[in-house]
Formats: C-alpha cells, sequence, structure tokens
C-alpha cells in the first residue's frame, strides 16, 4: 500500500511569529497533491521546501478567516507567472469567490489558467471532490464564521464475487480546523489513520479559548481518544505560546501518539 504524506508549510495562528506562519498544509495521496487552507507565506515555505505544483488541482479552505486564505491571491498570482496552462479548483465558502474576483481581475489580469470556484456549505456534512481513487467530505465544525474541516479517503474499486464492484477504503486523513471542543465530528473522524485537530490554546487558558472559539491541546487529544485514531498532530499554535512543546506535554497523557504540526516537517501515513 502507497504511503500518504502530509507537509506542514504553516503551523500558527492568527497572528504570524518568527518562527511559524499561519495555516497551510499540502496532502500527497495517490498521486496527486491537495492543498488545504493557504495563510500568508504558504508560497514561500512551498518554494523553501522545492514543492512542485504540476499535481497540484485542487485548493480546499476551511473557512474565511484570513490566517486560512490570504496567502491563495499570491499563490494564484505566481501560478499564472509561471504560464500555468492547467484549471484550479478552489472549495470554499460562497463568499470566498464574491471576495476575491475584485482581487483576481485586478492582479490576475490576464491569467494564464482557470480558476473555477466550488461553493460548499461548511455546516453541511456532504461529499464536495470524488475521483477514482479519492474522496472528500466535509467535517462541520464550531467557530466563529462558517467553518468545517475534511476528510480525506483513499478508495480504490475490488471486485467482487457476483461481478459488481464496491469500493474500499484505504487511507484516511482527517484535517480539523479552528473549532471549539467539539464531540459530534467524532463519529465521522472515528478510526481515521491521521488526524489534525487545532490546538491554539493550552489548559491555563481555557476561558480565552471558549472566548474565541477554540480548543486546547487536552481537547484535541480528547477528541483523538475518543475517535481512536491512529495518530494526532497538533497545530494553530498561538503566538502566546513560545514553546511548542508544553502542547505535546499536555496532550500525551490523554493520547500517547500525537506530535506537533512544525513547519516544513512530512508526515507520513
Amino acid at each position: 500500500m502507497r504511503e500518504a504524506r502530509l507537509t506542514i508549510l504553516g503551523c500558527g495562528s492568527a497572528k504570524p511569529t518568527k518562527t511559524n506562519r499561519p495555516a497551510s498544509q499540502l496532502l500527497d495521496m495517490c498521486d496527486k497533491t491537495f492543498m488545504i487552507d493557504c495563510g500568508e507565506g504558504a508560497q514561500l515555505t512551498m518554494q523553501q521546501l522545492g514543492v512542485r505544483t504540476a499535481r497540484l488541482y485542487n485548493i480546499f479552505i476551511s473557512h474565511l478567516h484570513g490566517d486560512h486564505c490570504l496567502g491563495l491571491i499570491g499563490l494564484l498570482s505566481t501560478l499564472s507567472m509561471l504560464r500555468r496552462t492547467q484549471p484550479m479548483h478552489i472549495y470554499a465558502h460562497s463568499d470566498l469567490e464574491k471576495l476575491m474576483r475584485p482581487w483576481l481581475d485586478y492582479y490576475c489580469e490576464g491569467c494564464s489558467y482557470e480558476i473555477i470556484f466550488h461553493a460548499i456549505n461548511p455546516r453541511k456534512r456532504e461529499t464536495i471532490y470524488e475521483d477514482r481513487t479519492v474522496r472528500v467530505e466535509t467535517i462541520p465544525l464550531k467557530h466563529g464564521v462558517p467553518t468545517c474541516g475534511f476528510l480525506f479517503y483513499e478508495t480504490h474499486r475490488v471486485m467482487q464475487e457476483d461481478g459488481t464492484f464496491a469500493h474500499e477504503t484505504r487511507k484516511r486523513y482527517a484535517y480539523c480546523s479552528d473549532t471549539q471542543y467539539n464531540p459530534k465530528m467524532v463519529e465521522q473522524i472515528e478510526g481515521v489513520d491521521l488526524l489534525y485537530h487545532e490546538s491554539t490554546f493550552l489548559s491555563d487558558m481555557a476561558e480565552r479559548s471558549r472566548e474565541f472559539k477554540h480548543s486546547t491541546a487536552r481537547e484535541a487529544a480528547e477528541i483523538a481518544k475518543a475517535a481512536q485514531v491512529g495518530q494526532l498532530l497538533l497545530g494553530h499554535f498561538s503566538a502566546r505560546v513560545e514553546d511548542h512543546s508544553l502542547f505535546l506535554e499536555e496532550a500525551k497523557p490523554v493520547f500517547e501518539n500525537s506530535v506537533l504540526a512544525e513547519e516544513k516537517t512530512t508526515i507520513t501515513f
């Protein structure tokens, strides 16, 4: 079975720091590359890592807070300067296209490729992308604006004894972006190979976490334990916490197989 690879382009929260850029990831699955969120500086990290965009056709935006989408216009503009010809598909709340069209008309006039927006409903669980080997579902989350995570399935057609085909699910990755503690998601993400769950704050910041509708590292670990996932990836770290190891110290007693989503790292699963 082929490995899937997740590369962290940004692991910080709303305020960039000297060491962390806002949220963005690249998922390589079944010989395809998917971008998940695109905060400021995402393309800079891609350049530093030598990431190629030839297999990148789909970008998924969890919600419209700036730290999850303000890197888009720069990336799309650069791809045009590089004379990209293949279309780019962007899956997001319908307001993103309304906001970006004037920017695209101004900064990407004469764009070398087509940019196609797909409106999604973050409050509803539904399949928003599917091809022969990968399917993507929305995971409704609880945040200050309409927000969803994304569940990626690696699927393959298997012939049954009666000659018909069934879909066999292999690798699964769940990306749970900004959200307050939300046990309702457990049923949907149960048993995934890898779970990314935001852990913006530590437990001693719980009041602030509730105010801004975020989660603590301990709460992320409780979700991972309840869902019996293979591995928990912690990220979206508050700029108030410089020592990221504190997030891990809080999560591990609850869910041992927890790791940090540090920038420029790649997790295979």
